[in-house]
């Protein structure tokens, strides 16, 4: 018997300190830097965008593959890369601690949509709102001090 499965994870974190550095002209290089990231570890890319202090994507995550270790392999990886590419002056890496969330996959093009079209969105909703809502949507219990 074979293994299937479809695991639809949005998985959002941000910048150190929640610092605007992810500047418009260096994200689609980092972009594809995860996309690599995410091609060696067998889990499919939907979308993955972002604004100058935050990320989302939209994966399937491959059962063979551990959600926190892929997280901390794409965090670890692209601050090294951005680092020594110069991608993004300031940048001083990445947050502690992320958020995953998993939807039915029938909410796929919705949640595309949404990632697709983060500028737009982060022009009326700050990150830490966005974020409280995710939390609070999903029934993730957290402390407000923790949001920064």
């Amino acid at each position: 018997m074979s293994t299937y499965t479809q695991i639809l994870y949005q998985i959002v974190f941000s910048t150190k300190n929640r610092d605007k550095v992810l500047i418009k002209s260096g994200r689609e290089t980092l972009y594809k830097y995860i996309w690599g990231i995410l091609k060696n570890n067998k889990c499919h890319l939907y979308r993955l965008n972002g604004v100058e202090d935050h990320i989302h994507m939209v994966i399937h995550l491959h059962p063979t593959v551990a959600l926190s270790t892929l997280v901390k392999d794409i965090k670890v990886a692209s601050t090294i890369y951005c680092k020594s590419e110069n991608l993004f002056p300031g940048f001083q890496g990445w947050q502690e601690g992320y958020g995953a969330f998993t939807y039915a996959f029938k909410e796929k093009g919705r949640l595309v949509e949404y990632v697709k079209n983060q500028e737009i969105h982060h022009k009326q909703v700050s990150f830490k709102d966005e974020y409280r809502n995710l939390l609070n949507e999903h029934g993730v219990q957290f402390e407000e001090k923790y949001l920064l």
